[in-house]
């Protein structure tokens, strides 16, 4: 078993990771910027360093402090959590060059999976269906060709993106070009290669997710699907688990097809293949090498620890569970709450004065949030998930707008009026998952009423 974990992350993930460290027995290192030093997870990790200033590229993104902080501590482990370093190539491989056990994927599959053509190319050959696309790269020269094989409309992608980042929409050819054009420099920008390549736009698709475990010797299992459509300008705002309406029959084989591309990748750890559906097909967009901000929905339906499984798979321990003992139980249900504006959507940062977390039965809320502490300006606006479980989705639905009600954050602005003035309330949502415009739609109309 993994020793002494330094956990390269900050906020709620870091917390997460810290109780599951605990829970095994690990010893923990926190590292923080200078901004950070009040963070909730440092009170309980067994040692805590400063890796510098509150610009991430001088404290969370910076390897070589990083690493340094493992070697002074005696680390011989990092744990990534979500975002940062956490699907960075380069730096598993300086964690793993420095005698370190990395606790993700190896990285192959970190640099495979991060390259949108590459991956699209390699589930193709793992027979997992794909969205009809550009053969490769696109260029300036080969664009009209490829989109007119394609057919429009069209969606041009960023290879080395996400989150929206170098995409556009183009409807007909003579928009491709400056388009195609925009597209690549908004790469360029974000991710450093201008890299894009192009695929059918589907137009009112959902987003499910499978998640996945492996044990990095050609063995793997899923622990379901998740939903994740209510997004606003394609980032997530609600996530639930199981994904629902979606027949059975249907379901099975995608997610039979994910274990089998695990396992033909020796995948190792925690994983996330997120498809659009559509029409009773699905269509593979990307993997996430990494453990998901919404994993605690899948967790609350299987009754599986996924940061604990990512600790025993990276200390050499294998996978803890067989498919056939693996259920869902129930349904989850899981809202984001950010400091920010409910309506601008732009973030709130300062000083909280009152929280009060809703517990009881069904009810988890996982944040680093307490009265006093400041939420600084640098970093994403996440500052909590509160997630319910209930029998039924109607259940999970009912819960979650009473623990809305009883959560207590003040002196900071937050979206719980989004999600329980709005979301929770849209009788169309409440009643059948939606597409992946729904949420964007309803906040048009909303706004403009």
């Amino acid at each position: 078993m993994i020793k002494k974990l330094l956990i390269a992350n900050r906020g709620e993930i870091a917390l997460r990771i810290v109780r599951a460290c605990k829970q095994l027995g690990i010893q923990t290192v926190g590292v923080y910027s200078t901004a950070d030093s009040n963070l909730m997870h440092l009170r309980f990790v067994d040692e805590a360093i400063c890796i510098g200033e509150p610009s991430p590229v001088h404290s969370y993104l910076n390897v070589e402090r990083i690493l340094t902080a493992a070697d002074v501590s005696g680390a011989d482990a990092i744990h990534p959590g979500y975002g940062f370093l956490s699907e960075n190539a380069e730096f598993a491989e300086r964690v793993e060059e420095a005698g370190l056990t990395f606790v993700g994927p190896a990285a192959e599959h970190i640099r495979l999976m991060g390259d949108k053509i590459s991956a699209i190319n390699a589930m193709k050959k793992a027979g997992v269906p794909t969205v009809p696309g550009s053969a490769g790269g696109v260029t300036l020269a080969n664009a009209e060709e490829q989109a007119r094989t394609i057919g429009f409309p069209l969606l041009i992608k960023a290879a080395a993106g996400g989150g929206g980042r170098g995409m556009r929409v183009v409807e007909r050819v003579e928009h491709l070009l400056p388009q195609l054009q925009a597209a690549k420099q908004e790469a360029e920008l974000w991710f450093g290669d201008d890299s894009v390549y192009m695929e059918r736009y589907l137009k009112d698709p959902r987003h499910v997710e499978v998640q996945v475990l492996g044990d990095g010797q050609g063995n793997a299992i899923h622990l379901y699907d998740r939903d994740c459509s209510l997004q606003r300008r394609h980032q997530k705002v609600l996530e639930e688990a199981p994904a629902p309406d979606i027949p059975e029959d249907v379901k099975a084989p995608i997610l039979a097809a994910c274990v089998r591309a695990c396992e033909q990748m020796g995948y190792r750890g925690a994983g996330t293949f997120e498809f659009l559906y559509e029409n009773g097909e699905f269509f593979f967009i990307e993997m996430n090498t990494r453990v998901q901000v919404e994993h605690p929905v899948t967790e609350q339906v299987t009754g599986i620890d996924i940061v604990v499984e990512q600790l025993k798979i990276a200390s050499g321990y294998g996978l803890s569970y067989h498919q056939d003992e693996i259920f869902v139980r129930g349904h989850a249900i899981e809202c984001r709450i950010n400091a920010e504006n409910p309506r601008t959507f732009l973030p709130c940062p300062g000083t909280v004065q009152h929280f009060f977390a809703p517990n009881g039965c069904g009810a988890r809320f996982d944040s680093h949030l307490y009265p006093n502490y400041t939420i600084p300006t640098f970093y994403d606006s996440l500052v909590g998930k509160l997630i319910c479980h209930g029998q039924t989705r109607q259940q999970a639905l009912a819960k979650l707008r009473h623990a809305l009600d009883e959560l207590i954050i003040t002196g900071v602005t937050t979206n719980v009026a989004l999600h329980r003035d709005v979301i929770l309330q849209d009788t169309a949502f409440c009643e059948q998952a939606q597409n992946i415009h729904y949420l964007e739609n309803v906040l048009l109309k909303n706004n403009s009423a």
